[in-house]
């Protein structure tokens, strides 16, 4: 039995990428049945995309996210800084599908702006090419740290987060993090919201934010590369959903082996649903 989800937003798949936990992720879509889905930017990793690499399990993905639009589910694909060349096609709708830069919602009498928050992000803004080395350099490093993590599964052992581990360590990083959500959180009170949600900075967050000119709830969707988490919302109430632990809702079967495809077959799949 699928579980009905009100609304959804992931944030920062990165599909395209060897760091995307696509399988898991296909585990997680193929549970629920969402009312509204939104994909709050990075959902496609433009940046780092090689026509050598996007395996099946990425391809599933976008399948999957294509079958939700035809059963009915609205599906609001929110560009980010990776995907951001889609950005010249906002408004852009097929069916239950809409790309924009930004979402505006009504969410029970609740006012709610959802985007995906590179906006705040200077390097991204001003050094977009120390940004784009970034970006290549955390994909390697997640690429060693799933190598790393399987000999320790192996071992017995539990997983590490070289990246966590830097984050949590590094005061910049940490300040960063800060900045990011009470910025947000500032703008969304200054223009009455009564809750924000960013992705951007793969970090899972909600919390209430109050500043002199009143209070919102800042909540971040988090990623599909390490936390493996989405944001739910129903009958009025946010929940971080958190893969690691509700894997005992998804099926055990064994996915299909990770085979890479062609350009060609992609568009054919995708083609077949629009």
């Amino acid at each position: 039995m699928k579980r009905d989800v009100e609304l959804l937003v992931i944030s920062d798949v990165h599909l395209g990428t060897y760091g995307c936990k696509a399988k898991e992720l296909l585990k997680y879509l193929d549970s629920i049945k969402p009312k509204t889905l939104v994909l709050n930017g990075d959902f496609i990793d433009i940046w780092q995309f090689k026509k050598s690499y996007f395996p099946k399990s990425h391809l599933k993905i976008i399948k999957k996210i294509i079958s939700f639009a035809t059963k009915g589910t609205n599906v609001f694909y929110i560009t980010g800084n990776h995907d951001e060349m889609f950005r010249k096609f906002a408004d852009f709708e097929l069916g239950n599908l809409k790309l924009c830069n930004k979402l505006c919602l009504d969410l029970d009498g609740k006012k709610t702006w959802i985007f995906h928050g590179d906006v705040f992000d200077a390097s991204v803004q001003h050094s977009k090419w120390i940004a784009k080395l970034g970006g290549k350099g955390y994909d390697l490093l997640i690429l060693i740290n799933t190598i790393v993590n399987w000999f320790l599964e192996k071992m017995g052992k539990e997983k590490y987060s070289f990246s966590k581990k830097i984050k949590n360590n590094v005061k910049k990083a940490v300040k960063f993090i800060g900045d990011f959500e009470l910025t947000a959180s500032e703008l969304a009170i200054d223009n009455h919201y009564d809750y924000v949600v960013c992705g951007h900075i793969h970090q899972p967050q909600m919390r209430q934010v109050v500043s002199k000119n009143g209070s919102c709830m800042y909540l971040n969707s988090g990623d599909w590369i390490e936390n493996l988490s989405s944001l739910e919302y129903n009958n009025g109430h946010w929940e971080i959903f958190y893969y690691e632990d509700n894997k005992h809702l998804f099926s055990d079967k064994e996915a299909e082996d990770d085979q890479e495809i062609s350009n060609e077959d992609l568009l054919k799949i995708v083609t077949q649903f629009s």
